[in-house]
């Protein structure tokens, strides 16, 4: 951390900054305002003289080497007063739209600013400490340091800080039965301010004078204020009066208005046809985890926001859990799902069943681990209990979020540069839009695929070497014998060096029918008219008789291994006991379920799980031409065992 001494060096009056009185005043190197899975580093120029500048060809860098970096385009005139922002968005980072956008990044560690004149002759270099996360350094009073309040683009605030006020301490979050008394604990002179209702203190809200006697679930949040330093890192817990839970718990403590408020709020049911579609800004919020028990896993601030397409018209709405280092570690330390061997998550799902919220619930996470031990990549799940701010939320399925480095986790890359790197692609419904990475060498495969003949050896060559075709070939059967209805909704992802993968996602909408969707969706041929997401390539590789059998066994070792009922019943029952348990207090909560409709929805469930792989054999045998003599080379043994288990 940046010791004192340091700071009150860097506390010297405005050294003269030269022509035009421009000069870098304000910047952020550890920017904790996120959206779409962004927040650039910022730095911003003001011009303190009475006449307008020209910045026009006036540079910035990072590198004194290479003062030109970033250069002000033609015509850019900086009027007295009036501050000029700059987004510092790296080499490969999305520039902000209509913004100055500058190729590198500011060194949350430290480093120095050059800003150089467009002859070359230096105006300003501004070296600036290790910064605090998501706090603004830049010049007040006359005098550079931290701000209390970041205003890019905005006239500084009339005060900086040397350094901040070290955090307070708190009674650890838990679960009680009784009363509880809460401390909060800081160095001598400290001001503590705490609050009671999730909102971030401020130097007005209660002063902390002794300890707080708890005998209700309670939300506690407070920083410290002393004279001459920045406020503190806030602290945050939950005092949960119940006793200790037979299910994880998550808590989410955050301000009001960033959850509820009609035009900002993430959680809020918006407006118009497509409510909160398009609010995807990451709101801060305090995130613990409670094990089996009540054992407190989590602790930390992070990020939320919104999560899910359709499902956001719910009342009970999805959230997507972001550890940020502009908060805290930049990792979740703990990993609460079954099947995973990591030690730690970028991000969790807090996933509220979406379009099968009214149903069973558990549709998506128990049909999901069917492809465990299969090869291809799923969203592992645990269920859980949710509190927002003190309120008890209901049931939720806790997932793992698909991005960059759940991909990383799975196929063991650790390099930033190469997680960075990796191409995930995404179909929803209509639209098709790349989530990380490019779909340049994806749509160049599907082309080639459409335009040539895969019995040519080179030209099959050609494919499986850029495809992965077993993982095609799983996620395709997968979706098929599940009978998902949903089957636009897909990701594909590849590895820098590695092949197209595809990973199960989304199949709530599943064990509903035995009619033949989505195999006729599926099964067509090349030539067919088709939307331009269907799968091309997966009629290309089924014209190709050795891929058209390797297809149908695997069809059929799928269904022997992964879907007669014993197995499938093996993966739904913990998940309906754990739901059993956990929904009643839910629905009471909700009144949008009732334990008699989830009870007949999971029998449904169960009946179509049981009936729907003989069905599916039909099917396929239906759509791929497939003749008596092969149909009882390649199915009769399963389909014997389908008569002996799924009976109903």
């Amino acid at each position: 951390m940046i010791t004192l001494l340091l700071a009150l060096m860097l506390l010297l009056p405005l050294p003269a900054v030269g022509e035009g009185d421009v000069s870098i005043t304000e910047l952020m190197a550890r920017n904790g305002v996120y959206e779409n899975g962004q927040a650039h580093d910022w730095l911003e120029i003001t011009n303190s003289g009475a006449q307008a500048v020209s910045l026009s060809g006036w540079g910035i860098s990072d590198d004194a080497s290479a003062p030109f970096a970033f250069v002000f385009p033609d015509n850019t005139t900086l009027k007295p007063g009036a501050q000029a922002l700059v987004w510092c968005v790296g080499k490969a980072g999305p520039p902000v739209k209509g913004a100055h956008n500058a190729p590198f990044k500011l060194s949350g560690e430290g480093e120095t600013l050059y800003l150089t004149r467009p002859d070359g002759s230096q105006a300003q270099a501004l070296a600036f400490p290790e910064q605090y996360g998501n706090t603004a350094w830049g010049l007040a009073g006359g005098m550079y340091g931290f701000l209390e309040q970041a205003t890019p683009g905005k006239p500084n605030p009339d005060t900086a800080f040397a350094s901040r006020a070290d955090t307070p301490q708190l009674t650890p979050g838990q679960f009680f039965e009784g009363a509880l008394t809460v401390t909060l604990t800081a160095a001598p002179g400290s001001d503590i301010r705490y609050t009671l209702d999730g909102s971030a203190p401020t130097r007005t809200d209660k002063a902390y004078t002794q300890p707080l006697s708890v005998d209700k679930t309670t939300v506690l949040r407070a920083r410290v204020y002393m004279d001459g330093l920045l406020p503190s890192a806030e602290v945050a817990a939950i005092y949960i009066k119940e006793p200790p839970p037979d299910y994880p718990v998550v808590s989410l403590i955050a301000d009001k208005k960033h959850l509820f408020d009609e035009k900002i709020g993430a959680l809020s049911k918006g407006s118009g046809s497509t409510p909160n579609y398009e609010k995807e800004r990451e709101y801060p919020t305090f995130v613990e985890y409670f094990a089996v028990g009540g054992a407190l896993q989590v602790s930390q601030q992070g990020t939320f926001t919104a999560s899910g397409h359709s499902a956001r018209v719910n009342k009970q709405k999805s959230i997507a859990l972001y550890a940020r280092a502009a908060y805290g570690p930049d990792r979740f330390s703990y990993n609460p799902f079954p099947n995973r061997t990591y030690q730690s998550y970028k991000s969790w799902l807090l996933r509220a069943a979406n379009s099968d919220a009214y149903a069973t619930r558990l549709r998506d996470p128990a049909i999901s681990s069917l492809a465990q031990g299969t090869g291809l990549l799923y969203q592992d799940g645990v269920p859980i209990t949710v509190y927002i701010n003190g309120e008890y939320w209901g049931h939720y399925n806790l997932r793992e979020k698909i991005n960059k480095h759940f991909v990383a986790q799975w196929e063991g890359v650790t390099k930033d540069k190469h997680i960075d790197a990796i191409d995930i692609l995404a179909r929803t419904g209509t639209d098709e839009f790349v989530q990380n990475g490019s779909n340049e060498d994806w749509l160049a495969l599907m082309d080639f695929c459409r335009d040539h003949d895969l019995n040519n050896p080179d030209n099959l060559l050609y494919v499986t070497e850029r495809l992965d075709v077993d993982s095609l070939f799983q996620h395709t059967l997968f979706e098929m014998i599940i009978g998902n209805t949903d089957m636009t909704n897909v990701r594909m992802y590849r590895v820098p060096g590695g092949k197209w993968k595809y990973l199960l996602f989304d199949v709530e909408a599943s064990f509903m029918s035995t009619k033949e969707t989505p195999i006729s969706w599926y099964i067509k041929p090349k030539t067919a008219k088709r939307a331009r997401f269907q799968h091309v390539h997966l009629a290309a590789l089924l014209e190709v008789p050795a891929m058209r059998e390797k297809f149908l066994m695997m069809a059929a070792d799928m269904i022997e291994t992964r879907f007669t009922w014993p197995n499938v019943e093996m993966h739904f029952a913990p998940w309906e006991q754990a739901l059993q348990d956990l929904l009643p207090r839910h629905a009471a909560r909700w009144r949008n379920i009732t334990m008699d409709s989830w009870r007949k929805d999971i029998n449904a469930v169960k009946h179509y799980a049981r009936v729907r792989p003989a069905r599916v054999i039909d099917h396929l045998c239906k759509y791929m031409k497939v003749t008596k003599e092969e149909r009882a080379r390649i199915f009769g043994r399963v389909e014997a065992l389908l008569e002996q288990t799924n009976a109903k």
